[in-house]
């Protein structure tokens, strides 16, 4: 088989981009490398930097098997596909430690309210009630999610989809900048930068909780933690049970050694195979683009 060298990069996408587009215009493109589903890429594509997948798309069926649609849709440029989506992710989750709710003897919170709540108890026993790292892309990412949870689905389509200035300025936004003050003040003592330090916090008791993606689910899991007993996670924050349908997507530079480009088709083709997406997405805590597969040894 083929022998990939992985080369993470600490940080967020923010950090990580940069430093892989500088490698793609630089001349020393790496094999494979990993964006978020939409036109992160669509310069470097422009460019003729980027490999055409759609012959290994057409050969594997994707416009059959990937779902939502609209994940395939954005990769593809022009007409041709340059992307493999490999997963759904979703921002709109709040994740909430037993430990520390144990310690500051009140039950685990069903919902946002009820977290809001517990912040008094949480403080009183030295726990942190709300982790949020210092990056701002975490802030402004938690915003959006009380936006969804607390002013509803209708309410994040006017604002953003709609750009109804009116009503954002009215009462039913005025609810989301109050549970925003709300989350400032629990969050107030976090020391931290990056947000998987801000989920240590949660796995270790020394917060309450966290609104982060559910990429959070790879460091519970990684840290030995069980869910629905060490910790809980409430998608919508427990008020709106929706998630967003963005996610990841592999894309292939042009290289000019046959062998690595010959390695690149293997990959491209393992990461939508039925196996592969169940076992990455088990891992990650999001969701297979495909809707053909079984996801029974899911957690809850």
């Amino acid at each position: 088989g083929n022998h990939w060298v992985d080369g993470a990069i600490a940080g967020s996408g923010g950090t990580a981009r940069p430093i892989m587009i500088s490698r793609i215009t630089g001349g020393d493109p790496m094999g494979a490398t990993q964006f978020n589903h939409g036109r992160q890429a669509e310069e470097l594509v422009q460019a003729g930097l980027m490999r055409d997948l759609t012959d290994i798309a057409t050969k594997g069926k994707w416009t059959e098997v990937v779902r939502p649609k609209s994940l395939l849709d954005s990769c593809t440029i022009d007409g041709k596909i340059y992307c493999v989506p490999v997963n759904i992710h979703s921002w709109q989750w709040l994740w909430l430690s037993s430990e520390a709710f144990q310690k500051a003897g009140v039950p685990v919170p069903k919902d946002w309210n009820e977290f809001v709540a517990a912040a008094p108890a949480l403080e009183k026993a030295g726990i942190i009630p709300l982790a949020v790292g210092g990056q701002p892309w975490q802030a402004s990412g938690a915003f959006d999610v009380l936006l969804a949870a607390v002013g509803g689905t209708d309410a994040f389509l006017k604002v953003y989809k709609e750009k109804d200035a009116k009503f954002a300025g009215g009462p039913e936004i005025a609810k989301v900048f109050k549970a925003a003050d709300d989350a400032r003040k629990m969050a107030k003592n976090t020391n931290v930068q990056d947000w998987n330090q801000a989920t240590n916090l949660v796995i270790t008791g020394k917060a309450g909780g966290q609104i982060m993606g559910d990429w959070a689910q790879g460091e519970f899991q990684v840290a030995g933690k069980t869910a629905g007993k060490d910790y809980t996670c409430l998608p919508g924050l427990g008020l709106n049970e929706v998630i967003a349908t963005g996610g990841d997507a592999f894309y292939f530079p042009l290289l000019k050694d046959a062998d690595k480009a010959k390695a690149q088709e293997v990959l491209a083709e393992t990461l939508l195979d039925p196996k592969t997406q169940v076992a990455f997405n088990l891992k990650k805590g999001s969701l297979p683009v495909r809707g053909d597969v079984d996801l029974d040894t899911a957690n809850d």
